[in-house]
């Protein structure tokens, strides 16, 4: 997220299509919304939005850098959480936070959707190309993919389509009350709670209400082409790895073929000797364990909206509150309240998941997501310690770019194509991260 202050030179106003001074920008899928504010609003967003964002670019790279070295930062094989399982959640926060300013006036309400339709689009296309298998990883200097096979969701797949909603519902579901108190905030903003609360009940519904039958799939083996696997459920309502209904709706909609290969349960104690670690599966692994499966999935995708609505709701305190103690306050009781209810609902054996998406996983993640934004709100802002997070600042104006190029592995593969007399003398090699 970019913001500029006061005295930037004139630039077209993505939004209005009208040239103006820009008083800061917010980047969103890494593409500018600008909006107009006053000089005080500028100086004091610009340290407040910027360091939450490369914040959580930071801990996705390293997560996935380092997550298979040290089992505390690599994602939970299924139920629980670790440090990883924060990342995601946490970007789609500050997505809705982001938009909450950049959308704080819409002049044009057919031209911001136009405009919010294309850049969700865009970042989509974006996570087929770097997500969907067109390139083959940092050890092979070779790229492409059968279009029959491609992976068709993902990271940056799943932040498109939770922007474009919550866009859609700020530009088009937002109130025109008066904000004088905690109460008005949320009569302003009652249409987009309330789709909030579709969103929910309609993946409670299908999580807990669809029929998961007996399934089968084909997976190839060293030593011979294709071996099948039979898999039993007949059951409704199960969260276990094999028989959801997370992995039933993908199969059906999207294809198997289409879903990620390396399922994150197959480091579960169930599967892997070396739970939570990846190794030799166990002599008496369940069929499911090399079963496809896909973390950023349809439904569970459909959860990451509420998170993103959230925040949303949170940039909206900005947007009418002015004093520190009203935002922090304003900020403290929800988050709080969201966490007691994650764990509420957790203890009853709505476990906390991120393969589903569950909604005690939004809620804790969503909650975590705003003690943290508080929290360098008040160290930032209140207290004025801004020097320790400029390169923060600086990693929130490339934070796409340097996902794609670090994350995405692109970096490195272009590194990697260098080398002396055979591939593998490269420079890669040389400081352990090649083959």
């Amino acid at each position: 997220m970019l913001i500029r202050r006061p005295g930037a030179p004139p630039a077209r106003n993505l939004i209005t299509g009208h040239r103006s001074i820009i008083l800061y920008s917010v980047r969103v899928g890494g593409w500018p919304l600008r909006v107009k504010t006053s000089p005080c609003d500028g100086r004091r967003l610009f340290a407040m939005c910027h360091p939450p964002r490369p914040a959580r670019r930071g801990l996705m790279i390293l997560v996935d850098d380092a997550g298979a070295f040290l089992p505390a930062i690599n994602h939970s094989p299924w139920d629980g959480l670790t440090l990883a399982d924060f990342v995601m959640p946490f970007f789609l926060f500050i997505v809705g936070v982001a938009l909450a300013l950049a959308y704080k006036r819409v002049p044009n309400k057919l031209e911001a959707t136009r405009k919010a339709i294309l850049r969700a689009l865009k970042l989509f296309c974006v996570g087929l190309v770097l997500q969907g298998g067109f390139f083959h990883g940092v050890r092979s200097l070779t790229f492409g993919i059968d279009m029959e096979k491609i992976r068709l969701m993902g990271i940056l797949q799943r932040i498109a389509i939770a922007y474009i909603v919550t866009a859609l519902c700020e530009i088009w579901l937002k109130g025109d009350d008066d904000v004088d108190s905690g109460f008005d905030l949320l009569k302003r903003n009652r249409y987009q709670l309330f789709i909030g609360l579709i969103v929910m009940i309609t993946y409670m519904g299908f999580l807990y209400g669809t029929y998961v039958p007996d399934w089968e799939y084909r997976i190839s083996v060293p030593g011979s082409t294709e071996k099948s696997f039979f898999v039993k459920c007949s059951v409704r309502g199960d969260t276990g790895p094999g028989c959801n209904a997370v992995g039933m709706i993908d199969r059906k909609i999207l294809g198997i073929q289409h879903l990620y290969g390396r399922p994150v349960y197959a480091r579960s104690k169930q599967c892997s000797i070396n739970s939570p670690q990846n190794g030799p599966l166990r002599p008496d692994a369940p069929s499911w364990c090399q079963a496809p499966f896909d973390p950023e999935g349809l439904l569970s995708s459909v959860m990451a909206i509420v998170t993103c609505l959230i925040g949303l709701q949170y940039g909206h305190v900005i947007v009418h509150f002015q004093k520190h103690k009203e935002r922090i306050m304003k900020w403290l009781i929800p988050s709080f309240s969201m966490l007691i209810l994650a764990f509420s609902l957790d203890f009853f054996g709505m476990h906390m998941n991120k393969p589903l998406y569950t909604v005690s996983y939004a809620l804790a993640t969503a909650g975590a997501a705003g003690l943290l934004f508080a929290g360098i709100y008040a160290l930032v802002d209140m207290y004025g310690h801004r020097r320790p997070t400029a390169v923060m600042e600086w990693m929130g104006t490339h934070a796409l770019m340097i996902y794609v190029l670090i994350a995405c592995n692109i970096l490195p593969i272009f590194i990697h194509g260098f080398y002396w007399r055979e591939p593998k003398n490269n420079l890669l090699r040389l400081i352990g991260v090649g083959a």
